[in-house]
């Protein structure tokens, strides 16, 4: 190596200085690849570069308008939520309402029909009443008469007579027992 050194030292060449000819021969060399690069693979780069940039803008885009119809269907979902919520509360209170005039209905009817019937009791046993009356004067006459006849000695067949006598008697007890009540 030292050789190399004495001898470019004498030739008057610095050695750390490349020759001109291996400049230009470079130059000509990085200016053919440098006009490869920018008219082959500069294009491909930017055609790949453009390429995933539109994907990645169409990518957000469809994520956005993905993440718009989600908002919207979520929105539309509450929507109908709280449209079932106030149609179930509606139909709840309507059943509340029809439920509470149905029940009046029934006591209205109940209430009816308790007074038809205390009605009909109250006909009926009146409707007795005057039958045991009926009964108890016929029977009441029967054994006054009979009573009469023998302490009288005579008898009293005679039904007017006994009739009169019987109705005669029957209204002075009601006379004495209307009297005593008051």
């Amino acid at each position: 190596m030292h050789q190399f050194i004495v001898r470019a030292a004498t030739e008057g060449a610095n050695p750390l200085m490349p020759n001109w000819w291996e400049i230009l021969v470079v130059a000509v060399g990085f200016a053919i690849l440098l006009w490869i690069v920018v008219q082959f693979v500069v294009p491909a780069f930017e055609k790949t570069f453009a390429e995933r940039a539109e994907a990645i803008e169409g990518g957000i885009a469809k994520a956005e308008k993905a993440q718009a119809e989600a908002s919207a269907a979520l929105e539309e979902y509450k929507q109908h939520l709280t449209d079932a919520r106030a149609e179930a509360n509606r139909i709840r209170e309507e059943a509340r309402a029809e439920g509470a005039q149905i029940l009046a209905e029934l006591k209205e009817k109940a209430a009816a029909e308790a007074a038809r019937i205390t009605e009909q009791a109250h006909v009926q046993i009146e409707a007795e009443r005057q039958q045991a009356v009926a009964s108890l004067r016929a029977e009441v006459g029967t054994l006054a008469t009979t009573l009469a006849g023998r302490i009288v000695g005579e008898s009293l067949d005679d039904d007017a007579r006994s009739a009169r006598v019987v109705d005669r008697f029957l209204a002075e007890l009601e006379t004495q027992n209307a009297g005593a009540v008051k």
